[in-house]
C-alpha cells in the first residue's frame, strides 16, 4: 500500500516592526503568494486522495460481492413439466427427479409447461432461464462461405441441376412451386463411391445459397449418454428454424441411419433413438418450413428403408465416378493455374485414369506437381503425369492387398 503524501510546511511570516511601508508590503505578497502555492499543493493532494477513495471503494464493493456469491449456495438447473393453479412439477437435470413444489406469484404468469428454470435447494423456484440450445449445435452453423462453386465440380451436369432443383430453388423461388401445385422436394440424399464429390455439391449450395448453412458428420449426432444424441438433433433442427430459409447438411448419415437390427447393447439403442428423433424431425407432425436437407453417404446399402422414403429424401441422387468426359474436365480444372508443356493431350489422360474417382484424379495433379518440383521445374510435363499415375496405382494395390491381409 503507497504512503500518503506528506503535508507542505505551513507558511510563517514575520514582520520588523520598523520596517519600511514598501518592504512590509513586499513581505506580505510574497507570502500571499506562497500561501497560494500551498493551497494548491493541498488541493491536488486532496483530489488525489478522493480519486484514491472511489478507486478503493469500487474494490471494496466489488469484495463484497464476491463475499456474498461465495456465501450463496449453488442452484440447480430443472424443468417444468407441469404446471398446477400455483404449484408446479419439475424435473431436475442430472438425476431426472420429479418433485412438486409451490410457486412464487411473481412467477406465476411466467411460467409454461416446458421453460427451463433455477431451483434451490429445497426445490424452490427463483428465476425462469431462457430457452436452451446446445452449443454444439450452434458451432455447427457456417459462418464462412466455402470457395467451392459448381463451375469447381467436373463430370456432374445432371447431378448439380437435381441438386439445384431440389434445394436452391424451393428458397429461391417458392411460387413457382404453388403455381403447379406442388410441394418443393424436402431432401436430398447423395450417394456414391467415396470421392466422387458429394461433399463438393454440398459446398457450392452453402457458397451459391443465402440460406443459413449448418453442416455435421453422422457420428458427431451419437452420443455418449442417453438422450443426449436425439437432444442434439431436436438443437439442430430448432436452430434451423430459427434461422430459416436453412440448409442442413449431414455427411456420412450411415453412421446414425444404419439398417436397425435386433442388438440389445447400450450403444446401439442409442443411435437408434437418435435415428428416431431424426425421422420425426424430418418429417414429423409439425411442418419443417424453409429447411431442406441434404446427406451423404458411400454405403447406401447400409441405410434403413424408413430413412429413404418419400417425404424425408425425395430424391436419391447417385454419385458415379466420371465418364471419359468427366475425367477430362476434372483434370482441366484442377491443372488450370499449372503451367503444362505442349506435350500434354487432356484426353490422353483421361483414358489412362479409367475407373479414377474425383479426388483420385485431383491427387493425380498435385503428384505431377510435386515431380516437377523435386527436379527443379515449373513446367508440369506428360513423363510427370506418368510418373504421378505409376505411384498412384502402386498405393492403390498396396491398398487392396493390406486389406484383403487383413
Amino acid at each position: 500500500m503507497s504512503r500518503s503524501p506528506s503535508l507542505p510546511d505551513r507558511p510563517q511570516l514575520e514582520l520588523d516592526p520598523e520596517m519600511p511601508p514598501a518592504e512590509r508590503l513586499d513581505a506580505l505578497q510574497q507570502h500571499y503568494c506562497r500561501i497560494l502555492e500551498v493551497n494548491e499543493q493541498l488541493d491536488d493532494q486532496l483530489q488525489s486522495a478522493q480519486s484514491q477513495q472511489g478507486a478503493l471503494r469500487e474494490d471494496v464493493e466489488q469484495l463484497q460481492r464476491e463475499n456474498e456469491t461465495l456465501k450463496t449456495s449453488a442452484q440447480y438447473i430443472a424443468t417444468v413439466e407441469e404446471v398446477i393453479d400455483d404449484q408446479v412439477v419439475i424435473k431436475q437435470h442430472g438425476n431426472n427427479q420429479e418433485v412438486l413444489t409451490d410457486l412464487s406469484p411473481r412467477l406465476q404468469e411466467q411460467i409454461d409447461a416446458g421453460d427451463r428454470v433455477s431451483i434451490s435447494d429445497s426445490f424452490t423456484v427463483q428465476t425462469v432461464l431462457s430457452s436452451e440450445t446446445d452449443s454444439r449445435a450452434q458451432a455447427m452453423e457456417v459462418t464462412q462461405r466455402p470457395s467451392v462453386t459448381y463451375e469447381d465440380i467436373g463430370g456432374l451436369n445432371e447431378e448439380i441441376l437435381e441438386v439445384r432443383e431440389t434445394v436452391e430453388e424451393p428458397l429461391l423461388d417458392p411460387d413457382q412451386f404453388d403455381a403447379v401445385g406442388i410441394d418443393p422436394p424436402s431432401g436430398v440424399l447423395l450417394h456414391g463411391p467415396p470421392g466422387t464429390g458429394k461433399t463438393m455439391l454440398a459446398k457450392a449450395v452453402a457458397n451459391q445459397t443465402e440460406a443459413t448453412f449448418i453442416k455435421m458428420a453422422g457420428s458427431e449426432l451419437v452420443q455418449k449418454f442417453i438422450g443426449e444424441g436425439a437432444r442434439l438433433v431436436r438443437d439442430l433442427f430448432e436452430l434451423a428454424a430459427e434461422r430459416e430459409p436453412a440448409v442442413l447438411f449431414i455427411d456420412e448419415i450411415d453412421a446414425i441411419a444404419a439398417k436397425r437390427t435386433d442388438s440389445k447393447t447400450s450403444g446401439d439403442a442409442e443411435v437408434q433413438r437418435t435415428m428416431m428423433q431424426l425421422l420425426s424431425e424430418m418429417d414429423g407432425f409439425d411442418d419443417r418450413g424453409e429447411i431442406s436437407i441434404i446427406a451423404a453417404t458411400n454405403r447406401f446399402d447400409m441405410l434403413d428403408r424408413a430413412i429413404l422414403r418419400p417425404g424425408r429424401f425425395d430424391r436419391l441422387i447417385e454419385v458415379p465416378k466420371p465418364d471419359q468426359e468427366g475425367r477430362k474436365r476434372i483434370i482441366e480444372i484442377h491443372a488450370s493455374e499449372m503451367d503444362l508443356s505442349d506435350d500434354i493431350e487432356y484426353d490422353e489422360l483421361a483414358t489412362m485414369t479409367e475407373g479414377f474417382s474425383g479426388a483420385q484424379l485431383s491427387s493425380l495433379v498435385t503428384e505431377a506437381g510435386m515431380f516437377a518440383v523435386r527436379d527443379e521445374r515449373t513446367t508440369v510435363r506428360a513423363e510427370d503425369f506418368e510418373a504421378a499415375y505409376d505411384k498412384l496405382d502402386d498405393e492403390e494395390d498396396t491398398t487392396v492387398r493390406t486389406a484383403t491381409f487383413y
